[in-house]
């Protein structure tokens, strides 16, 4: 099952949802704020990214601005940067979708397209 975590006012959230919705594609909705993906989610997430951090992080959110992670992040190690993720789901990339052992940040169609294999 296609798990999303997503944020209601997130207007690129309500662009994959809708995508979700007119192709027929069952997923579960998570709230990211109140449930942040976990750990091991997070690190999945990496690997499908080459382990680029900044990819994961939502780089135009005002907490991401609040806390200065442009400065901080590239001597941040990893686990810190995952931990911090988890407990803070402000400063993750939404939607954040995972499905099996695979999964995608943001939200452009075709990536999606490919993601989903349609």
């Amino acid at each position: 099952m296609l798990t999303v975590y997503g944020y209601r006012g997130c207007g690129t959230c309500k662009k994959a949802y809708t995508y979700l919705k007119e192709n027929n594609i069952p997923f579960e909705e998570k709230a990211i704020r109140e449930t942040p993906p976990s750990i091991s989610e997070l690190t999945m997430m990496l690997s499908q990214y080459e382990g680029k951090l900044n990819k994961l992080f939502n780089t135009s959110g005002g907490t991401y601005r609040e806390m200065n992670l442009k400065e901080k992040l590239p001597t941040m190690r990893t686990e810190d940067a995952l931990q911090l993720l988890h407990e803070n789901g402000n400063l993750v990339k939404r939607p954040f979708a995972i499905l099996g052992d695979k999964g995608v940040v943001g939200f452009k169609e075709e990536v999606w397209d490919d993601f989903l294999e349609k």
